[in-house]
């Protein structure tokens, strides 16, 4: 038995890779802990997983910190700048005493006190990549948040991607003051940049996305594994709600509407919008709200719901409309299911022009949603066959990944 402590922060698109990890691993013999925020203490607890806060200890349903970090432009600063970057102290204080004699420690790459507890102290460490856009590279370059009409130097080659990944370093500099600071009391150096270079270890990087996304690239970091999705399905869920099967048994396919775990708590009416969209196209839809309220006199072919698995009711799906976020990419390519994305922000944009590429999505701006735009997207979607059948082969191909069994054989090896 070997003590594992995995190490994340964000949505459930962040942690359900690692649950899906920690049990699998916990199966083949191993202790292993979790340290994230304190918001996610009861979920991991009711898996018989060790569980330990760090922080920052953010409430990722704070509607006003998801509303600054979901700005498609200026989101990603906010969230590195202003959130995490000045909480690095504070991590490492709380990460380091939790770490003390584990075997392994693998992290996200929001989680900056890894590389300085590695350098320190020795302990072997493993960090990964959920998402093309984190492993930047200039071969297949990822969509950036930079600003309106500079999108184009991306399509100049990969001299043109080493000059915008050379202007972020520069520009993104002085962001990681304070962790250049905790690092020279640490007694290290500098470091290289936490955005690109420095979050990735030296010993293993695992991409944790399938290569329908994005294939290996000859500039990802040495000793990177790509695993393919590790999918977390929810094995203790309960069967789908007995008014939720008899809706989806009782005609067509629904649309299936989500913006998954935190876009959600941002809404303002793509919901109602929504709703619209499917009495115009003459569909039947399932709205998935979070928190939010049910539109005002939904007919009997629109049913609203808080939350439903989605490995249980993607599947179910004729055509899914979500925000982008990898893990909802990755059920919805699972599923086989066409797709329209309204990205928010971070990876979302990235990930929709990939799935767009691939033939099975289409892409609509958020602030240009509204009900007939997103009926008009979604006629084309459905209208043409060839978008089913090219997502009925993906998720065919996505199937057949083994994600899980792949990341804990990497895993495995490192110890």
């Amino acid at each position: 038995m070997k003590r594992i402590v995995f190490a994340s922060f964000g949505s459930l698109g962040d942690l359900h890779p690692v649950i899906a990890l920690a049990l699998e691993l916990r199966r083949r013999g191993h202790r292993v802990e979790i340290a994230t925020t304190t918001y996610y203490r009861e979920k991991i607890l009711a898996l018989q997983l060790g569980h330990h806060s760090i922080r920052p200890d953010f409430s990722v349903i704070d509607e006003e910190m998801v509303r600054l970090i979901m700005d498609g432009h200026r989101g990603s600063e906010r969230l590195l700048r202003e959130m995490m970057f000045p909480a690095v102290r504070d991590m490492h204080t709380d990460l380091a005493p939790i770490v003390a004699g584990a075997d392994l420690l693998v992290t996200s790459e929001l989680i900056y006190a890894a590389p300085i507890i590695a350098e320190k102290t020795g302990l072997p460490w493993v960090s990964y990549s959920l998402a093309p856009i984190s492993l930047f590279s200039v071969h297949d370059p990822s969509c950036l948040p930079m600003p309106p009409g500079w999108g184009w130097i991306q399509s100049l080659g990969p001299g043109a991607n080493r000059f915008v990944k050379t202007m972020a370093e520069r520009i993104t500099h002085s962001w990681w003051e304070p962790i250049r600071e905790l690092r020279r009391e640490q007694g290290l150096p500098p470091g290289r940049s936490p955005l690109f270079a420095g979050k990735h270890s030296p010993r293993l990087e695992l991409a944790l996305f399938s290569s329908v996304l994005q294939a290996p690239q000859p500039d990802w970091p040495a000793h990177t594994v790509q695993t393919g999705f590790p999918f977390y399905d929810e094995p203790t869920a309960p069967p789908l709600p007995v008014e939720v099967e008899t809706f989806l048994a009782a005609g067509e396919p629904p649309i299936v509407f989500t913006l998954g775990s935190s876009a959600v708590y941002v809404a303002r009416d793509f919901y109602e919008q929504s709703a619209r969209a499917a009495q115009q196209l003459g569909r039947r839809a399932l709205l998935l709200l979070g928190k939010n309220p049910p539109p005002i006199g939904l007919p009997s072919t629109i049913l609203a719901w808080n939350y439903l698995p989605f490995a249980q009711v993607f599947p179910r799906a004729t055509a899914i409309v979500h925000q982008g976020g990898v893990g909802t990419t990755a059920q919805a390519l699972r599923a086989g299911k066409p797709t329209l994305i309204m990205p928010f922000a971070h990876d979302q944009p990235d990930n929709a022009a990939r799935v767009q590429r691939l033939g099975v999505s289409r892409t609509i701006a958020r602030t240009r949603y509204s009900a007939s735009r997103a009926a008009r997207e979604l006629g084309l979607l459905l209208g043409d066959p060839t978008y089913a059948q090219n997502a009925t082969a993906i998720g065919a191909q996505v199937s057949r990944e083994r994600g899980v069994a792949a990341a804990c054989d990497a895993l495995e090896q490192q110890l």
